[in-house]
């Protein structure tokens, strides 16, 4: 029971790395290109390129991923791999689909 919980709050470390991630990518190109917060993810998104947002949210996982580790959580550091390569997966399929 302890092991699904620790890699539970891996995962959901994970994935909510990602989202300060992307948010923080949305939030930079926003300040770069003088345009608002939901004008640069609609560009994004209307342009079919909103895959580049998503891997490049991805980078926060490493700092999350490494923290465990240093830590010695290794099934915590097992969760948010969990969520890089759900992260993988949903920018492969936006991409090539």
């Amino acid at each position: 029971m302890k092991l699904k919980k620790e890699l539970l709050i891996g995962l959901l470390s994970g994935i909510g790395a990602n989202l300060i991630g992307i948010v923080l990518c949305v939030w930079i190109l926003s300040m770069a290109k003088n345009l608002t917060f939901m004008g640069t993810f609609s560009f994004y998104k209307d342009g079919d390129t909103l895959w580049m947002i998503l891997a490049l949210g991805a980078l926060p996982n490493l700092l999350v991923f490494f923290g465990f580790l240093k830590k010695d959580w290794e099934y915590r550091a097992r969760g948010v791999l969990m969520a890089t390569f759900i992260t993988a997966i949903i920018t492969y399929l936006l991409y090539f689909v």
